[in-house]
């Protein structure tokens, strides 16, 4: 009975063009979690119960949250399904400030890669292609690890079936099609029977667990957000940046940043614009501009 709600309700969002993995991964798990305890419809304790096993306060929150949302529905359905109470482990804390890379510390990041070992192989070239990528193109990771050669075009990349079931054309500049030209004719030498761009060192496509320990152990290294009040860095930061750097570069005026904000929402594979404002964060360049410009439009008014 509840495994049948479960998957029409996953059915029922993904047929509106929602990807819907994460949300479906989570319902899923939380279903078997209740049919082990024998429930046929939405338990608010077992709901509870469920989200507890979550690791951390934000992530026990956001799993009931979760259910808290699939029960409302049903609920109006058939009101034997309960609706879990909201804020049972407490108010999700604020989001993690990114960590806004320097080109100086994304140019260290890219020579550590290349220093990789071992001599001779295509590894340093996978890690310093593939943070180079991330740095100038702001690509999810996952992005990233998915592109297969085909996938390198004319016209720039191809991003097949992402986040938000959408696919993208995303344009490179020619530098960094030059970079990537040269790291494709090494790749070549190393041939493999995989298609992936990126290799392990075993020829098979690139996971994120080997790309995120590499860059961790590199940051690490270099000590890159190692402050007292700063956190270590995480690939993701490389979209931050992208999309903080690229509104610092923008002509300052209304008309050209409003269409800068639509074309870099489109550019970054969003659904929707409120979803970029999440990537922009403050910074002294951004702000001193903002200082000039409230200075100037005061002046203004004060005339």
């Amino acid at each position: 009975m509840l495994r049948r709600v479960v998957e029409r309700y996953v059915w029922l969002h993904q047929s509106t063009g929602y990807s819907y993995r994460k949300h479906g991964y989570i319902l899923r798990s939380f279903c078997s979690y209740a049919e082990e305890r024998g429930d046929q419809f939405v338990r608010a304790n077992t709901a509870i119960a469920w989200a507890r096993l979550g690791p951390t306060a934000n992530a026990r929150q956001g799993r009931l949250r979760h259910v808290r949302h699939f029960a409302r529905l049903m609920h109006a359905e058939d009101a034997r399904h309960e609706i879990p109470p909201d804020y049972t482990f407490g108010p999700m804390l604020p989001r993690r400030r990114p960590h806004i890379f320097s080109a100086r510390e994304i140019n260290s990041l890219l020579q550590g890669a290349g220093a990789l070992g071992p001599p001779g192989s295509l590894r340093p070239r996978v890690y310093a292609t593939l943070f180079g990528l991330l740095a100038v193109t702001g690509l999810r990771i996952s992005e990233a690890l998915a592109l297969d050669l085909a996938d390198v075009t004319a016209d720039g990349l191809v991003i097949r079936d992402t986040k938000f079931r959408k696919s993208r054309l995303i344009p490179l500049h020619d530098s960094t099609r030059e970079a990537l030209d040269r790291y494709l004719l090494a790749r070549t030498r190393c041939a493999a029977d995989n298609d992936a761009v990126f290799l392990s060192v075993r020829g098979t496509r690139l996971g994120y667990q080997s790309s995120f320990m590499i860059f961790r152990e590199i940051v690490g290294r270099l000590k890159i957000g190692d402050g007292a009040f700063t956190r270590r860095p995480r690939l993701h930061d490389f979209r931050h940046t992208f999309a903080v750097r690229s509104i610092e570069d923008c002509a300052w005026d209304r008309e050209a940043l409003a269409r800068h904000m639509l074309s870099l929402s489109t550019y970054l594979g969003h659904a929707r614009l409120s979803n970029t404002y999440w990537y922009l964060q403050a910074t002294p360049r951004l702000l001193a501009e903002i200082a000039a410009r409230t200075e100037a439009l005061a002046g203004r008014r004060c005339r």
